[in-house]
């Protein structure tokens, strides 16, 4: 449970990849990443990883984003936007979050090659350290409107 009172969503289940895949994306996706950050980073998953000395979640999620970014855009993917989170404007009052992202993957494919590359899951625990709760939305493009 977290400080707002809900279940910490940290890693898709396997009932949500079985989803994903089933959505049969086709072309590039976007990612809407909300990212809520720990207050310390919590390093008991991955003790191999953890610094001398404690660290914020910001810090350690800094540390998976250097470690994470070659593997990105070797897989055909690119940081779009990164921004700083808040409270809703239009949603749950309670409900903050602590950084913004969208990541564009070339194909539903890129993103599972990238997401299972053991190089890139190596670095995987200081996302694990650093995340208090996150949500992540999938979502293919559609035209614009003239």
């Amino acid at each position: 449970m977290t400080e707002f009172g809900s279940i910490r969503y940290i890693e898709p289940s396997q009932r949500a990849g079985m989803r994903f895949m089933k959505r049969g994306m086709e072309g590039s996706i976007v990612m809407l990443n909300l990212l809520r950050f720990r207050n310390v980073a919590d390093y008991t998953a991955n003790p191999e990883l953890k610094p001398e000395v404690p660290i914020s979640g910001a810090e350690a999620f800094n540390r998976y984003i250097e470690h994470t970014l070659p593997f990105l855009r070797e897989s055909g993917g690119e940081v779009m936007f990164l921004g700083d989170g808040g409270e809703f404007l239009i949603g749950p009052e309670d409900e903050r979050w602590d950084l913004i992202m969208l990541i564009r993957q070339s194909s539903a494919q890129s993103f599972l090659a990238f997401s299972s590359h053991q190089d890139y899951l190596v670095g995987i625990g200081h996302r694990t350290a650093a995340i208090e709760d996150s949500r992540l939305l999938p979502m293919a493009e559609l035209p614009i409107p003239n």
